[in-house]
């Protein structure tokens, strides 16, 4: 009896990065390497903070790139986990003697990874860089919101002084931060830890069979403002914007969003017609608390056919 093996599906890839407006460095990162995709965002130091590192985000974020890249070319069927904690514990040999990678401050970075096997993704996510998924038609969200939720205990503990939070919120803020970074009641991140890797969010979802995967979009936290900051979209409009668009379209209009501009002028026609409030903002991020005027922002689009 012969049997049928259902092809593989192919995966197409759609990528775009762009600094911060006045930003000499990107601190973003993207990744392809065969089947593994992923996008990286390293995490400002924030200004008059020691960092017990003479290495800032942009360094940090581009070596772990290059360890993840290393790691899945000399054992590409290991978990993503491993893979990670690979990357982390390489990066840990880069650094210099003068380095304390013990400092709570030491150079870190969010990580979303997918991964195309024979029938099946792969997927990881650790810190505030989401993966979005249209699985048979119905788009989900996998996000770590350990980070939030722990910045949101410290506000709900001692509410800021005022609605625009002063230097002192600001500064509480990031010792708090600091204090929660990679232990069990905070959050998790890739820092100088490889044990963060296991803390990670992760799982597997089909590429075959009717309940497959057919989109995917791995973004950082400066190209999710299009839904979360300034509801340009929502996240189904955001992929269907990414596969019509790509994904320098949705960063244009974000950075026109920030800009207090129109975010649906021109690009395809696609803005203002695709249902899901493309329409002109008027949110600033410099009103809106713990928001920064402009951020590196980073989107992948994964299209699979077939299956």
């Amino acid at each position: 009896m012969l049997r049928v093996i259902p092809a593989v599906p192919t995966m197409r890839v759609d990528a775009c990065s762009v600094a911060a407006p006045g930003q000499p460095d990107n601190e973003d990162q993207t990744l392809q390497y065969g089947d593994l995709v992923a996008v990286l965002d390293g995490a400002t130091a924030p200004a008059g903070f020691d960092t017990g590192c003479r290495h800032g985000p942009a360094w940090y974020v581009r070596r772990l790139t290059a360890r993840l890249t290393l790691a899945a070319a000399t054992a590409p069927a290991d978990p993503l986990a491993a893979l990670l904690a690979e990357a982390v514990r390489a990066v840990r040999g880069d650094h210099d003697g003068d380095c304390d990678l013990g400092h709570p401050g030491t150079p870190s970075s969010t990580v979303c990874l997918l991964r195309r096997t024979s029938g099946h993704l792969d997927y990881l996510v650790l810190c505030d860089s989401p993966l979005i998924v249209d699985v048979a038609g119905q788009v989900g969200v996998v996000a770590d919101d350990r980070l939030a939720a722990t910045m949101d205990r410290l506000w709900q503990r001692e509410p800021p002084a005022t609605d625009t939070r002063q230097e002192a919120d600001y500064r509480r803020a990031v010792q708090w931060q600091r204090q929660h970074t990679n232990t069990p009641d905070g959050y998790w991140v890739a820092a100088a830890d490889p044990a963060a890797a296991d803390r990670a969010l992760s799982g597997t979802l089909p590429l075959t069979g009717p309940g497959r995967v057919r989109r995917a979009a791995l973004l950082t936290d400066g190209a999710t403002r299009a839904v979360d900051l300034f509801g340009l979209v929502d996240w189904p409009g955001l992929l269907d914007l990414l596969a019509t668009a790509g994904p320098a379209e949705l960063i244009r209009r974000v950075r026109a969003a920030e800009a207090g501009g129109d975010s649906s002028a021109g690009g395809d026609g696609s803005a203002g017609g695709d249902g899901h409030g493309g329409s002109d903002s008027t949110v600033s991020p410099a009103t809106v608390p713990g928001h920064k005027r402009h951020d590196d922002a980073t989107a992948v689009f994964c299209l699979f056919d077939g299956g």
